[in-house]
């Protein structure tokens, strides 16, 4: 675990709804992102996870009040999308793909070696040197959510957003990636906010916590946060979150030989 964030908040939502299609998305969102720290929002599906993050970065008109508490007039945000929808048979390189994002000519007049200086120092950054020549459609998951990460690295961000950064990846990958997060966020001071399915995940490495259905039902710390109460609240008893003292002596009946058999 991380140490506690900073009092002081980077975002604040204050009253975000979002109607999408006449359907309420978001319903009088209150919650807050702690500066320099690992927020993460927990939610079962259809929660308006993303759609709060796409509201934040300004993709989608919401109602209600986001504020950043930045030093300049525009603030640096990098975003990681979920996944990047593009066609795989693109004979494009993962320099040339980086390129784009760092140089303001096309890159059809060549690649200047002082942005494919900064390319390959931003692949090394999220340990992905390797990568450079690649096509990027051949890219596995993880590589590619790399590559997506060094790309929003470019920003310098001040908040960097990531909305299921390790979707599609093995646990050992996703426990890579997050440690890399770790590792990047104590060296660049940036403030994380990602999306994220995996408690176990979220409960590691996470220093706030936003539980959210449509509307807030906690924040808070991980270890105060993720409670049965709460994770009930959000995902319903369908999760399986029930106290141990509501099964009856610890036991639940097998379907087979209708005998009682204890949980581990």
């Amino acid at each position: 675990m991380q140490p506690s964030a900073s009092t002081a908040s980077m975002v604040k939502f204050e009253s975000v709804c979002v109607s999408l299609g006449g359907n309420r998305i978001l319903d009088n969102v209150c919650a807050r992102v702690p500066r320099g720290g690992c927020t993460a929002i927990v939610g079962p599906n259809g929660a308006g996870k993303t759609t709060l993050l796409l509201a934040l970065i300004g993709e989608i008109p919401f109602e209600g009040r986001i504020s950043l508490d930045t030093p300049g007039q525009s603030p640096r945000i990098g975003y990681v999308p979920q996944r990047l929808q593009f066609d795989r048979g693109i004979p494009i390189s993962v320099l040339e793909f980086l390129a784009i994002g760092l140089q303001r000519r096309p890159i059809c007049f060549g690649i200047g070696e002082r942005h494919r200086s900064l390319a390959i120092q931003y692949l090394s950054a999220v340990k992905s040197g390797p990568l450079l020549e690649r096509r990027l459609g051949a890219l596995s998951g993880g590589e590619l959510q790399r590559v997506l990460l060094a790309l929003a690295l470019v920003q310098d961000p001040e908040l960097l957003v990531l909305d299921e950064p390790a979707a599609g990846v093995d646990f050992h990958g996703e426990h890579v990636f997050c440690e890399l997060l770790d590792e990047l966020r104590r060296e660049r001071g940036f403030t994380q906010l990602m999306v994220s399915h995996d408690l176990s995940t979220v409960t590691h490495h996470a220093t706030h916590v936003i539980c959210l259905n449509r509307k807030v039902a906690a924040e808070g710390p991980p270890k105060e946060t993720l409670s049965a109460e709460n994770l009930t609240a959000i995902f319903g008893l369908h999760m399986g979150l029930v106290a141990k003292d509501a099964l009856p002596d610890g036991k639940t009946e097998c379907p087979r030989c209708k005998e009682g058999h204890r949980h581990a």
